[in-house]
């Protein structure tokens, strides 16, 4: 039986993505699962004897992702952003609102600001750490505080 791959992914594209959903119960992940599936699909070159045989084989696969994921230690031991921010300790509100924002800046600038100022390294420590000069670092920790500064303007009068 030959593998018109496009047809293929029309056909059970969402029931692979459903049989893998219903065993990760994320969306990324049951993605990820029917995305393997398939491409080890394309990239076998095994042959089928009918369009039942792909299907089950197809869905194996996807089912063995889908619990192969599951079983990693990042998912069993994943907390939601909110779960996360629940369990830490402000000392003032103020204080998640700032941790908000520093976790809204984008990840050039994230790194360098928690570094420097909840791990209390200095510019040149950091630069080592991430393999940048340390130079790039002042920069982003200068870019990242003018981001911050323009998203807080007035958030103290408030």
């Amino acid at each position: 039986m030959t593998k018109d791959f496009e047809q293929i992914y029309e056909k059970y594209a969402n029931r692979l993505y459903a049989a893998a959903f219903n065993i990760c119960r994320q969306q990324q992940d049951a993605e990820d699962a029917v995305q393997d599936a398939l491409l080890a699909f394309y990239r076998s070159d095994k042959t089928f004897e009918s369009e039942e045989h792909i299907k089950a084989w197809l869905l194996r696969v996807t089912v063995n992702a889908a619990k192969s994921t599951k079983r990693l230690f990042w998912n069993r031991n994943r907390t939601s952003y909110e779960e996360y921010m629940d369990s830490l300790i402000f000392e003032e509100p103020s204080d998640r609102t700032l941790m908000d924002e520093v976790l809204a800046l984008p990840e050039k600038y994230r790194i360098v600001m928690h570094l420097f100022y909840f791990e209390d390294y200095k510019t040149k420590e950091i630069a080592e750490i991430l393999k940048l000069s340390e130079n790039t670092v002042k920069t982003r920790l200068l870019n990242g505080r003018k981001i911050l500064k323009s998203k807080l303007e007035g958030w103290e009068d408030e």
